[in-house]
């Protein structure tokens, strides 16, 4: 993907510098190829720096059919005289890119939403098959506590009893209270975490459903929040070597809602620190990713009123933000 962007890019360096000369040709204005490459790239990198594009949302067929238009419309260029035609080319090229980026902003927001919705349906569906397998095998459990007591066999039942409560447990950590969705994501993420040999810890004073979100904004909040702690702690398993602990935390205090998420983490450059819950792109995550959750995050933050802060510091990352408690 990273690839893909820098050629997108120096595609767009050269057919701006052509069309950046031409124009300057159509209306007769003296330049020198220095000033028009420096123009090129200087806008070029503040546009690189600024403006994420997902190229597979438009997909290759759509992403070649631009290119062979952009192409077209350069070879005009051959077959005409000089004129202030030239800026209305230049011009088309513009609208073509922003038509490009746009179409696939829209396309990707599209698909992940769709993706979304599927990993939400299998996570409510995992959530009520374990609360199902769990309501029907309950008897069967109290029948064997039920024989071992009558043999007298209380350590053994002991034992039976703290096995039995610490999976019931797991459970009731993630559907207490919440709405479906909201047990689904926190069910999955708890699971995947434990799989991964993580320390998940989940410490709610009150149900996450109590805050007054849609359950579309609020799965993508914690969805994305609790995904990318869990990633962190994975990769700062991977490298150093130590069990890593995620700990998310919701309370109510002087009316807000405060939301926090800490997890262990390997050392974050500065560099992707100062933007990262800015713009899209940027990731602490290694591999293929584009650095759409943290944007996310934010984006649901302000829509609601919020506030979003972060701090790093000596292997901890911890996010907190507080929502108003207003309804």
């Amino acid at each position: 993907m990273k690839h893909q962007i820098f050629w997108y890019w120096a595609y767009i360096a050269v057919f701006s510098f052509i069309h950046l000369h031409f124009f300057f040709k159509g209306f007769q204005v003296e330049h020198h190829y220095l000033i028009s490459t420096l123009i090129t790239l200087s806008v070029t990198f503040i546009l690189y720096r600024n403006i994420h594009i997902s190229l597979l949302g438009l997909g290759a067929r759509w992403n070649y059919g631009i290119f062979i238009w952009q192409c077209v419309i350069l070879a005009i260029y051959l077959g005409t005289e000089p004129a202030p035609i030239y800026g209305g080319l230049f011009t088309i090229f513009i609208g073509i890119e922003c038509v490009r980026i746009v179409g696939s902003r829209k396309i990707s927001g599209l698909t992940q939403s769709i993706k979304q919705f599927e990993e939400e349906q299998e996570q409510l569906n995992e959530t009520f098959r374990t609360v199902r397998s769990e309501r029907h095998d309950f008897l069967k459990h109290i029948s064997a506590l039920h024989f071992m007591l009558e043999h007298t066999q209380v350590k053994e039942a002991k034992a039976y009893l703290d096995d039995l409560v610490d999976g019931y447990e797991e459970t009731n950590l993630s559907i207490r209270g919440e709405r479906g969705s909201v047990a689904g994501i926190l069910h999955t993420m708890y699971k995947k975490g434990r799989k991964l040999g993580i320390d998940v810890i989940y410490d709610l004073d009150m149900p996450l459903s109590t805050l007054p979100f849609s359950d579309k904004d609020l799965v993508t909040l914690l969805g994305n929040l609790l995904s990318n702690s869990l990633d962190a702690c994975e990769e700062f398993q991977q490298k150093k070597g130590n069990q890593a602990t995620m700990t998310l935390q919701f309370y109510k205090r002087s009316g807000l809602y405060l939301l926090f998420c800490e997890n262990d983490t390997t050392a974050i450059p500065a560099h992707i620190l100062d933007k990262l819950y800015e713009s899209y792109g940027h990731t602490t995550k290694a591999g293929h990713h584009e650095g759409l959750g943290t944007k996310l995050i934010d984006d649901v933050v302000k829509k609601h009123g919020g506030y979003l802060d972060f701090i790093h510091k000596d292997e901890k990352f911890m996010v907190k933000i507080k929502f108003p408690a207003i309804h």
